[in-house]
């Protein structure tokens, strides 16, 4: 939530495409355990018009409704599932649920600016390289990817700068628990690419890295949404 772009866009696609939002939710349990977050734009199904990260598909997504554009496909910009619920096969039911969505307002396509979860582990690895990554198996290396590929969903463009996130030195100490004691490069908990810390300008900036996964064109999805 600390990104540029996400920390003026993320508020607007919740209050105004409240429709694309959803949670699931354990009635035996009366809990939320899951939820999604969602957005429509328009694209021509070109890879080389896919947005250049989650930072302008946030934005295409909010500024579509705003000026009342026609869009044709759904986004997925956040799949969050609780940490004791892990390991239920939550995460296939949001995705199978995302393409529901999307059919439901008549949506052609299901595309995802997606975060590798295991790109944590191999911060200094490039994105680009990375995505590439098979297991012995012939399956996706990364977990994330490899469901979304079970799915039908493609490798399309990997994005070395999704979501800019920047700060000051003692604002990135407080967000990740680690002192930065002087200038330089930092891999840190949970990140996927190195931070840069410059002390002097009291400024530190890191670019989230994604890929684009595609999935396949949706059937039943056939009428034009605005």
């Amino acid at each position: 939530m600390h990104g540029d772009v996400f920390a003026d866009w993320w508020p607007p696609l919740l209050e105004e495409l409240p429709e694309y939002q959803f949670a699931l939710y354990d009635d035996a349990a009366d809990v939320v355990v899951a939820e999604a977050h969602t957005g429509p734009l328009g694209w021509n199904g070109d890879d080389r018009d896919l947005p250049d990260g989650i930072d302008d598909a946030l934005q295409r997504a909010v500024s579509a409704r705003r000026a009342g554009a026609s869009v044709n496909t759904l986004c997925a910009f956040a799949a969050e599932v609780s940490p004791t619920e892990r390991g239920r096969g939550l995460a296939l039911q949001i995705l199978q649920a995302m393409g529901e969505l999307a059919r439901r307002h008549g949506l052609r396509r299901l595309i995802a600016p997606l975060r590798p979860s295991g790109k944590e582990r191999y911060p200094l690895v490039p994105i680009e390289r990375y995505v590439t990554w098979r297991r012995d198996d012939g399956q996706l290396f990364d977990p994330w990817m490899r469901l979304h590929e079970r799915l039908g969903a493609r490798v399309a463009t990997p994005l070395p700068r999704s979501m800019r996130i920047t700060g000051t030195v003692a604002e990135w100490e407080r967000w990740i628990d680690l002192p930065l004691p002087e200038s330089g490069t930092y891999v840190f908990p949970r990140g996927l690419a190195p931070l840069s810390v410059d002390r002097e300008t009291d400024h530190a900036a890191y670019w989230e890295p994604n890929v684009w996964m595609v999935h396949p064109e949706l059937t039943g999805a056939a009428r034009a949404s605005t």
